[in-house]
């Protein structure tokens, strides 16, 4: 982690719900470490590392980003792969 990591991926996701329209669109940021789903990566890692009462702090947020994600993201039909093992949100899929 580096400084400032959550703030960066807090703000990944507020410019991302900021869009309009009712799903995530999937051609606004394509690039390596710049989508949502490397931001939800970061909170899940720095949730690992914060002690507890700053943990359920940032997870109230998270559950929060994470019901939005869902809401403007759809269930992917086809298989798992092996990438998306690690968090649920690499499985969801966008408007193109």
């Amino acid at each position: 982690m580096w400084p400032d990591a959550v703030a960066d991926a807090l703000a990944r996701f507020e410019w991302a719900f900021e869009q309009p329209g009712r799903y995530l669109n999937a051609s606004q940021v394509w690039q390596p470490g710049l989508e949502v789903e490397y931001a939800r990566d970061d909170l899940e890692e720095a949730m690992f590392r914060l002690p507890r009462g700053a943990r359920r702090d940032l997870g109230r947020l998270v559950d929060r980003i994470d019901k939005e994600f869902e809401r403007r993201t759809l269930p992917n039909p086809g298989p798992v792969s092996e990438w998306t093992v690690g968090g649920w949100w690499w499985s969801r899929l966008r408007e193109r």
